[in-house]
């Protein structure tokens, strides 16, 4: 079996620390669908012209052949976020990409020209829906894009017999989304969890354990935060109520944006943001807030004020996600890179520098050898008592998707 073999010391812990939330991918508007096109009505517009462009809805066209010419051309085009690979900065180089060349003989054109996921759609969409290649072999994508892919047909089933360290290695909380049971046309790149961050000094003393606490707490009125992405602040809020998002109803989510609705009318919440809670949580403007776990990482190596909490009632987890598109001209070369990021080597050196929740089994040694404090995060590597608490946001249907964010930019005032 191939193994991983660095040429030198991996550079990510020093990179790493030389990354705040303003500059890595903490900074981008990664997951909010409200905030990647400037609110709730645009975003759903966007979306939601495909059929008015005579784009078929949920037709499944999925695994259109394609030749694959992986055996004459040894490259693999891959489109990904900006910040979202390990990256040696003295050389500008990725080392992580660079072992796998030297090992398959495989060049990869790595291009990081993803910004949001409504923008990426938009750009790839008219070769999808023509049935061309986007010339692109492998994209990222967040799992509500990846569902829609997947349910309108655009991506590739992806072949097992390529992948025997991404079966057997991904983690148990990712193995079977509602949108890709059994992972048939999607591996997760990274899993992004949504906690409760504080700064103890601001709270002065005021405990925060749940969501409830975020709400109700007269003490914290003005210096709450929420979240602009509506599947991460109604799902906790859902939690916290007792329900599943997983599997809930329309009442139960117009209970859900009551409840924000009264913080809101109230003055309990102080704004609902992107990944600019962080300076605010930093300066201590906001006493505690929701927050992605990757952000959380860095802010505690920064400030020793901030901290988390995960709620008993459990916390939000979503993936981003790695997909062939149809017609890319390089399919098995493509598996061949998914599979060894599913080897410990490649995935704690990635783990170490996106300090994002990695869901590859068996990679806390390799991290412990690069970053103690990474192996031992509970952030980046959930125990199974902290997996067991997560929750991930059910598919919607168009029609929910269109309802339920144009309730949600409301609620927020997007």
């Amino acid at each position: 079996m191939e193994q991983y073999e660095p040429d030198r010391p991996p550079p990510a812990p020093a990179a790493a620390a030389r990354r705040s939330p303003a500059t890595g991918r903490a900074s981008l508007t990664r997951r909010s669908l409200l905030r990647a096109a400037g609110g709730g009505t645009l975003a759903l517009g966007a979306l939601g012209t495909l059929s008015a462009c005579g784009i078929p809805p949920a037709k499944n066209t999925a695994g259109v052949p394609s030749d694959d010419h992986s055996d004459e051309e040894k490259r693999i085009a891959f489109s990904n976020w900006t910040e979202y690979m390990d990256v040696d900065d003295g050389e500008k180089r990725h080392p992580t990409l660079d072992a796998f060349t030297r090992r398959t003989g495989i060049r990869v054109e790595y291009t990081e020209d993803i910004n949001d996921n409504v923008e990426f759609f938009g750009r790839i969409k008219p070769q999808l829906a023509a049935g061309q290649d986007t010339g692109r072999d492998l994209i990222v994508v967040t799992d509500w894009l990846a569902a829609r892919l997947i349910r309108f047909g655009w991506v590739q089933k992806l072949d097992a017999s390529n992948l025997p360290h991404a079966y057997a290695n991904l983690s148990a909380q990712f193995r079977t989304p509602d949108w890709d049971p059994g992972r048939a046309y999607s591996y997760p790149w990274t899993g992004i969890s949504t906690v409760i961050a504080y700064n103890k000094k601001a709270l002065d003393g005021v405990e925060v354990r749940s969501v409830s606490d975020l709400l109700d707490n007269p003490k914290l009125k003005g210096r709450v935060g929420f979240l602009s992405e509506m599947r991460d602040s109604i799902g906790m809020t859902l939690l916290d109520m007792g329900k599943d998002p997983a599997d809930f109803s329309d009442d139960d989510f117009d209970a859900a944006v009551a409840r924000l609705q009264k913080a809101v009318d109230t003055g309990q919440i102080r704004r609902f943001t992107g990944n600019d809670y962080t300076s605010d949580l930093s300066r201590g403007d906001l006493a505690a807030c929701l927050a992605w776990a990757g952000d959380v990482v860095q802010l505690k190596a920064d400030s020793p004020e901030v901290d988390f909490v995960v709620p008993d009632s459990g916390y939000m987890t979503s993936t981003d996600n790695l997909l062939v598109p149809n017609r890319a001209r390089h399919k098995t070369n493509a598996e061949r890179l998914i599979d060894y990021y599913y080897e410990p080597g490649p995935a704690a050196q990635l783990a170490a520098y996106i300090n994002y929740v990695c869901p590859v089994d068996g990679v806390r040694t390799e991290l412990a050898k690069i970053d103690e404090a990474a192996a031992d995060n509970p952030l980046i590597l959930p125990d199974e008592a902290m997996a067991a608490r997560s929750r991930a946001f059910r598919s919607l249907s168009t029609k929910e998707e269109t309802a339920y964010e144009e309730k949600f930019a409301k609620l927020t005032g997007a």
